[in-house]
């Protein structure tokens, strides 16, 4: 058959791109012609895949996302399309690949009553209904259950066009030594004490991955102290983001000093001056997006991923692959394999900053880390995290197979 799959933009970092293009891989190893139509593409281009590029036109994310629409409606039919895969919500779609969570739902939980009038939110939300609005025939593959009845209760859309999709990370093997050498490695080459504690956050959406949350949480731990806060030799008045602190006694681990790596690709901004602001800037790593992310999950003692919002979150399966316990929040839809597999912490909704900052000064002092390690590689090895990719394939096949005989 020859594929058309329609995403946004293409970047090598992030987890809805990569999706993409291990699909259509996988779609043209079994004989099918694709083609990414994109606007834009960074990084190499797969020799096994066609890319069809058309720029960015416009000076918003509304007005250039109507310009593609429009090339798209006119380029489409002159292909000879026998299906068109979306990894982004788009009309005319016969398969919608659905990695971000409902837009309706989110702007409901998140956003002020006024901001439904914005034309950037009817744009956004008529793209949605144009994949999830009853009636229509497009197969939707989900990533998680939780997305679901946000969507029926929005749209009405039928439960039965819903596919639900395991989880796609690589399986790995590593031994302990490897982990162990992994983490000596990452701080040598950054000129950090062998024993420095690290937190690590990995997303390249730094606002809606909880980056600002993580950034007060490390501040609250009293690592740095602002002008005019003395700490007494057992306990602090500790400055954060909305007030003071009571004192409280400080644990060994609070004055080990750890830092947060950040790693993704996006623009540091008003994160790196919120570090500023909060006296952590010297202990905050804009590392952007890397190829090595498997190495720091080995190397780091947490991921930190206090999400706003997660249709499902990866990054929190990599972590367990790897033994790192995990500190995040139930808004990510992948959030229960943590639970399940007992390998950290999930906090609740509605987000609590004083409660996630507790959690994380627990979470570094416990004696239980190493038994959420192993934990966490023990659930990687026995539930299958890892055939999302192949699984996708094999639906996009039927759908269209269904669609040619109808």
């Amino acid at each position: 058959m020859k594929l058309g799959f329609l995403l946004f933009d293409y970047f090598p970092f992030g987890g809805l791109q990569r999706d993409c293009l291990k699909i259509a891989r996988l779609c043209a190893s079994r004989g099918h012609e694709v083609t990414i139509f994109t606007r834009t593409w960074q990084g190499e281009r797969p020799p096994e895949v066609n890319v069809e590029l058309f720029g960015r036109c416009g000076f918003s994310n509304v007005s250039r996302n109507r310009a593609w629409l429009e090339q798209l409606a006119h380029t489409l039919p002159q292909r000879g399309l026998d299906g068109v895969i979306g990894f982004n919500k788009l009309p005319g779609l016969d398969v919608y690949y659905g990695s971000d969570p409902c837009y309706a739902a989110k702007v409901e939980r998140l956003k002020p009553p006024w901001y439904r009038w914005l034309p950037r939110f009817k744009h956004f939300k008529a793209l949605e209904e144009a994949v999830f609005a009853h009636g229509r025939t497009t197969q939707i593959l989900v990533l998680t259950e939780q997305e679901i009845p946000r969507y029926e209760k929005f749209y009405g859309t039928e439960r039965e066009r819903f596919h639900v999709l395991p989880p796609g990370i690589v399986r790995r093997n590593f031994t302990p030594e490897e982990k162990q050498n992994a983490r000596l490695r990452v701080r040598r080459e950054q000129d950090w004490p062998a024993d420095e504690q690290l937190l690590l956050l990995v997303g390249s959406g730094f606002r809606v991955k909880g980056l600002d949350r993580a950034i007060r949480s490390l501040a609250a731990l009293g690592l740095q102290r602002a002008p005019g806060i003395l700490p007494g030799p057992a306990s602090e008045t500790r400055q954060v983001a909305g007030g003071t602190l009571n004192e409280r006694p400080l644990n060994e681990t609070t004055r080990a000093h750890p830092r947060l790596v950040v790693i993704g690709q996006n623009r540091p901004g008003e994160f790196a001056r919120l570090a500023r602001q909060l006296g952590v800037n010297d202990r905050v790593h804009f590392l952007g997006g890397r190829h090595d992310v498997f190495d720091w999950l080995l190397a780091a003692d947490l991921l930190f991923h206090p999400a706003y919002s997660e249709a499902a979150g990866m990054i929190l399966l990599e972590a367990l692959a790897a033994g790192l316990p995990v500190l995040t929040t139930d808004t990510c839809g992948y959030a229960f394999h943590i639970e399940r597999a007992n390998a950290g912490r999930v906090l609740s909704s509605p987000f609590d900053q004083t409660g996630c900052d507790r959690s994380l000064e627990e979470m570094l002092a416990s004696p239980k880390r190493a038994e959420w390690s192993q934990n966490a590689l023990s659930y990687a090895a026995s539930n299958d995290l890892y055939s999302c990719h192949e699984r996708a394939v094999e639906i996009i096949e039927r759908a269209l197979a269904t669609k040619s005989a109808r």
